[in-house]
């Protein structure tokens, strides 16, 4: 696990060295921030961010194109005090059918088709190098989903990723990370 986690971190790094002259600035920032944390973990140097929550969107708007999610059409966060972390995602449907087949349960076909907007409010923790995260509201469309509910969708797409996450257990953070905390839009990150 640690030797695959190794890897993707070096494809990332090198990814960002190929393309850090086409990226925005927000987006060469953090990649900074992340080979000086990968350096860090080798010479014990504490490290400390802090990124807007204006950043965090511009680099995960980045992220999407650079690694495409099937079906991912658009993520935007709200960073709020608490490790509180409000998202908006639109999904294709379709397209992670297509990609994934079986990845839509056929009973919710009809109502899991084209895109649709997902809004979920989650509570992060991320301390001592381990994150976990809670579902505190979940909104399809309009629609309130029970938070349990969109937990166990989370984490039978997680478990169908690349990277094959289980998100019923802490996931080590990456790049020797030991804590995140999130305020009013912003979060700070430290090794």
């Amino acid at each position: 696990m640690m030797v695959r986690v190794k890897w993707i971190r070096l494809g990332l790094l090198l990814m960002a060295g190929v393309c850090a002259s086409s990226q925005p600035a927000a987006v060469q920032k953090i990649w900074t921030a992340f080979g000086d944390l990968t350096q860090a973990q080798t010479t014990h140097k504490k490290l400390k961010y802090v990124f807007t929550e204006a950043e965090v969107n511009e680099y995960l708007q980045h992220a999407r194109v650079v690694n495409p999610r099937p079906g991912l059409d658009r993520m935007t966060v709200q960073l709020l005090p608490g490790n509180y972390v409000s998202t908006v995602t639109v999904i294709d449907f379709d397209l992670v059918e297509q990609s994934r087949p079986g990845t839509v349960p056929v009973l919710l076909r009809p109502v899991l088709s084209g895109k649709r907007e997902i809004r979920l409010d989650v509570r992060v923790n991320a301390v001592n190098g381990l994150g976990t995260y809670s579902v505190e509201k979940a909104y399809f469309e309009n629609v309130r989903i029970p938070a349990f509910v969109v937990e166990k969708m989370i984490q039978a797409v997680a478990a169908r990723q690349r990277e094959k996450f289980d998100l019923s257990k802490p996931l080590p953070l990456p790049f020797g990370l030991r804590s995140i905390v999130t305020g009013a839009h912003f979060m700070t990150m430290e090794n």
